[in-house]
């Protein structure tokens, strides 16, 4: 199986020009409270879709219904050209094995050494210890974090929890990444280096990607800069550019209120979508 950093991890994806995650007017409510209401867009292959919105408008709860983990009241998800919305839980297995997904806060094992973190899912699929020890530290590499092979999470600062659990989303080379507020409580500085890694998985990768976030630093950073290998940083793109593959999704009250470029959003009209970017 390839690695996280020997092989494009979206070779399936850009094998296809069908979404690699698509949404048809869904909706979701919890008792007494709607959640998402008929929401539909598309992630194109080689796209990044930064979902914006204020806390408790949906986006976690999306992000969990993209690979299944939740169940929408209506309408349907199709993720990898397959319906997922009433898929047998044995069935979505293998397509959340192509799913990175990067939770808030990291959701690391504390009981797990970093090793063990990074491979736990290979460690279920009995993958052979020498083969796990290797992707593990391609994917440790990846991040900047090789040293912490062998320590616990408890010894590592909230930064540096988040870039191991990006390095656990890449383990499967996957075919879409799920950014669940990756920089949410990081200070300024780290959670530029957080978006630094994310900004090289998008570039050097090309993986497709959702990430949810309500800091709009960040996803302007991401649409207006690139990484640059020859240099292993990010650094901006020049004035007036940016990132056409990056753009941008924005949830109030449960709807999709804008779906656009940079460009459209910097110039959109809808007082809600002024009132977040002012």
């Amino acid at each position: 199986m390839a690695s996280a950093t020997t092989a494009d991890p979206s070779r399936r994806a850009e094998a296809s020009t069908e979404p690699v995650l698509e949404f048809r007017s869904v909706s979701m409510s919890f008792p007494g409270n709607a959640v998402l209401d008929d929401v539909t867009f598309k992630v194109a292959p080689r796209e990044t879709r930064v979902l914006l919105g204020p806390a408790g408008v949906g986006k976690s709860v999306l992000l969990k219904l993209a690979n299944g983990l939740l169940r929408p009241d209506n309408g349907s998800i199709h993720l990898f050209g397959d319906e997922i919305t009433e898929m047998p839980e044995r069935e979505l297995f293998p397509l959340r094995t192509r799913t990175g997904f990067v939770f808030q806060e990291g959701a690391l094992f504390d009981s797990l050494t970093v090793r063990d973190n990074i491979a736990y899912q290979l460690i279920q699929e009995e993958v052979a210890d020498d083969e796990i020890d290797v992707r593990v530290r391609e994917s440790l590499r990846f991040v900047g974090l090789e040293q912490t092979f062998s320590l616990y999470p408890g010894s590592l600062s909230g930064g540096m929890k988040r870039r191991v659990a990006i390095a656990r989303a890449l383990i499967h080379s996957p075919d879409l990444l799920l950014y669940d507020s990756p920089t949410g409580g990081l200070d300024p500085i780290t959670s530029t280096t957080i978006i630094e890694l994310i900004v090289k998985q998008r570039d050097v990768y090309r993986t497709p990607s959702v990430m949810v976030t309500h800091r709009l630093q960040d996803a302007f950073t991401m649409c207006t800069h690139r990484f640059e290998p020859a240099e292993d940083r990010m650094i901006p793109l020049p004035k007036g550019q940016f990132d056409v593959n990056t753009t941008f999704l924005m949830l109030s009250e449960g709807r999709l209120i804008f779906d656009g470029t940079l460009h459209d959003l910097v110039t959109s009209e809808n007082p809600l979508v002024r009132e977040f970017i002012e």
